[in-house]
C-alpha cells in the first residue's frame, strides 16, 4: 500500500496541507486559525487573572489552563443546532481532551494566580477536528504567554512541552495518516494521538470500528503518527519564528 494515491492525491503518510494565521483575533491574548486541509479551527485564548473557585486559597498556588470546544452551526454538510444550554458528549470529551493536553503542557505552578481559557471553535469540518484544535491551541497558548514571559511574571520554562496531535487509521486496509472526513468515515480502525515534541505520548484515542486489530498494526500507526507530529512541530515552530516568539 506504499504507492497508494488517496483522493485527494496524498500518499499514505502525507499530512494534510497544514497553515497557521496567527494573531487572527485582535482582541484575545493568543489567536490562531489552524487548517489542517479543509478542517478550519478558531482557537483564541483568553486570559483571566483569577481561578476558579476550587483553586483558590490552596496551601501550593497554581494556575489552571482550561479548554472549551464547539462546532459552529454550518461547520458541516447540513447545519448543526447551537448546545445552547448543555453541550453534547461528545462536545465535553473533545473540551476535556484539549485542556487536559494543554495543562500537561505548562508548568501550572509557575503560571501565578491566573488561568488561561482556550476556545476552539470549528469552522469547517473535514476529519481531525479534535487534532487540529489541540495542535493550533499549543500554539496560541504559547502566544498568549509570551508577553508574561517578557514582563518577568512568569518563567520562561512555563511550557514545558511542545505539543500536537494527529489522527491516524486504516482504511481499507492501508494505514492513513491525518485522515479527512470520508476516510474517518470508512476507517476500520481510527486513532488520535497527541505527543510531545520529544515523541513522548500525552493521550492516545483509538478504536477497532469493525474488527479487532493487532499489536504490530498498532505499532504501525503509532510510527506513522509520530512521523506527523514531527512535521506538525517545525510548522509550529516556523509560525513562531515568523513572529520572532519564542526564539
Amino acid at each position: 500500500m506504499a504507492g497508494m494515491i488517496r483522493r485527494d492525491g496524498r500518499t499514505p503518510d502525507q499530512l494534510r496541507p497544514i497553515r497557521f494565521e496567527v494573531s487572527y483575533n485582535k482582541y484575545a491574548e493568543g489567536s490562531v486559525l489552524v487548517q489542517f486541509g479543509q478542517t478550519h479551527v478558531l482557537c483564541n485564548v483568553t486570559v483571566d487573572e483569577s481561578l476558579p473557585p476550587w483553586l483558590r486559597n490552596q496551601a501550593e498556588p497554581q494556575g489552571w489552563v482550561t479548554a472549551e470546544y464547539a462546532m459552529l452551526p454550518r461547520s458541516t454538510a447540513q447545519r448543526t443546532p447551537r448546545e445552547q444550554r448543555w453541550p453534547k458528549g461528545r462536545t465535553q470529551e473533545i473540551s476535556r481532551l484539549i485542556g487536559r493536553s494543554l495543562r500537561l503542557a505548562v508548568d501550572l505552578k509557575a503560571l501565578g494566580p491566573r488561568q488561561f481559557i482556550v476556545d476552539c471553535d470549528v469552522l469547517q469540518a473535514d476529519g481531525g477536528t479534535r487534532t487540529a484544535a489541540i495542535t493550533g491551541s499549543w500554539l496560541a497558548l504559547k502566544l498568549a504567554l509570551q508577553p508574561f514571559i517578557e514582563q518577568g511574571d512568569v518563567p520562561p520554562g512555563v511550557l514545558k512541552h511542545q505539543i500536537a496531535a494527529v489522527s491516524v487509521g486504516i482504511v481499507r486496509g492501508a494505514a492513513l495518516l491525518d485522515l479527512a472526513y470520508e476516510e474517518d468515515l470508512a476507517a476500520d480502525v481510527d486513532l488520535n494521538l497527541v505527543m510531545t515534541a520529544g515523541g513522548e505520548m500525552v493521550e492516545i484515542q483509538g478504536t477497532a470500528e469493525k474488527a479487532p486489530f493487532t499489536r504490530p498494526q498498532l505499532d504501525a500507526l503509532i510510527g506513522l503518527a509520530d512521523n506527523g507530529i514531527q512535521r506538525l512541530v517545525s510548522y509550529q515552530q516556523e509560525a513562531l519564528a515568523s513572529l520572532q516568539v519564542g526564539r
